[in-house]
C-alpha cells in the first residue's frame, strides 16, 4: 500500500477513490494544525474529553462539572483519586504520575473558569418525593441526625470556598452515584469523613429524593461559592460537623504559600 501511494504525487489524488482521497486530505490538514502552545488550557484537554468543554459537564449525567468549583475541593478530589480514596480507574491512571503542585495548578485553572450552567433537569418523581428532597436539603432530619445540605454547602447550595462544592447544577445520576459511593465506602475522604457518616444515615428513598430535588433546581446568579459558612442552627448548640478535608487544603497552601 505504501509503495503504491509513493508512486502518486499529491496532484494525482483526483484519481484515487473518493473515500481514500478524503482520508489523505484530512491527514494533510492535521499536519498543518497550529503548534502546541503548552498552555494549561491545552494540557487539560484530556479532562474536558469527559467533563465537557471548559469543564462544563458531560451530557451523559455521570461526569460532573469542574468549571467554577472551589479550587481546594477540586485539588483534594484529584488527590483522592491518585491516593486511593476515590475509585475510578481512568481518573487514577491519569493523575497517578502527577505531582501535588501540578494537580493544584489544574484545580486552580478549572476553578477560575466562569461559564454558563445548563438548564436544570425536569423532575420525574412524584411531588411528595420532591418535598422530601427539599426538606432534607433545607432542614435536614433532626430525628435521624441528618444535617441539612445548606449547613455545609451554603445557603444557595453553590458551595463554600475553598473546599466545599456546590450541589446545584449537578446531574441527578451523578448525585445518586456519589451518595451511593459514600454509603458503600467506594468514595472516601480524609478522616473524619463527614459525608460518609451522613450518607450512611440516609436510606435509598432519601438519596432518590434529595438528588431529584437538587438536580431540578436552577443555579442562582452569580453561581460563585460563598466565602463563609452559614451560621449553624440553634438545635446544634453552635456545633458543626467535623470534616477531614482541611489537611489536603492546608497541604496545597504549603506548596505555594497561596490559599487555594
Amino acid at each position: 500500500m505504501m509503495r503504491a501511494m509513493a508512486k502518486h504525487p499529491a496532484s494525482s489524488w483526483s484519481g484515487l477513490p473518493a473515500a481514500l482521497a478524503l482520508s489523505l486530505g484530512l491527514c494533510a490538514g492535521a499536519l498543518a494544525t497550529p503548534k502546541f502552545e503548552d498552555t494549561i488550557a491545552q494540557r487539560t484537554l484530556a479532562c474536558t474529553a469527559c467533563h465537557g468543554e471548559q469543564g462544563r459537564a458531560a451530557p451523559d449525567g455521570y461526569y460532573p462539572r469542574l468549571a467554577g468549583k472551589p479550587a481546594g475541593y477540586l485539588y483534594h478530589q484529584l488527590l483522592n483519586f491518585r491516593d486511593g480514596r476515590r475509585h475510578y480507574g481512568l481518573m487514577t491512571r491519569m493523575v497517578d504520575p502527577l505531582s501535588d503542585a501540578y494537580l493544584l495548578e489544574i484545580a486552580r485553572y478549572f476553578s477560575a473558569l466562569d461559564v454558563p450552567y445548563p438548564a436544570p433537569q425536569p423532575a420525574s418523581v412524584p411531588p411528595a418525593v420532591l418535598q422530601r428532597g427539599q426538606t432534607l436539603a433545607r432542614q435536614g432530619d433532626a430525628q435521624r441526625r441528618i444535617p441539612a445540605c445548606v449547613q455545609c454547602h451554603g445557603t444557595a447550595l453553590t458551595g463554600v470556598a475553598p473546599d466545599i462544592p456546590g450541589l446545584v447544577g449537578l446531574p441527578r445520576d451523578y448525585l445518586n452515584a456519589q451518595l451511593g459511593a459514600w454509603q458503600t465506602r467506594q468514595r472516601q475522604a480524609h478522616a473524619p469523613d463527614c459525608m460518609a457518616q451522613i450518607a450512611q444515615r440516609m436510606d435509598a428513598d432519601d438519596v432518590t429524593a434529595v438528588a431529584a430535588w437538587l438536580a431540578a433546581q436552577p443555579v442562582p446568579a452569580p453561581a460563585k461559592p460563598a466565602s463563609t459558612l452559614p451560621a449553624p442552627p440553634p438545635a446544634t448548640g453552635g456545633e458543626r460537623w467535623r470534616c477531614g478535608s482541611a489537611p489536603a487544603v492546608e497541604a496545597a497552601q504549603a506548596l505555594t504559600g497561596v490559599k487555594p
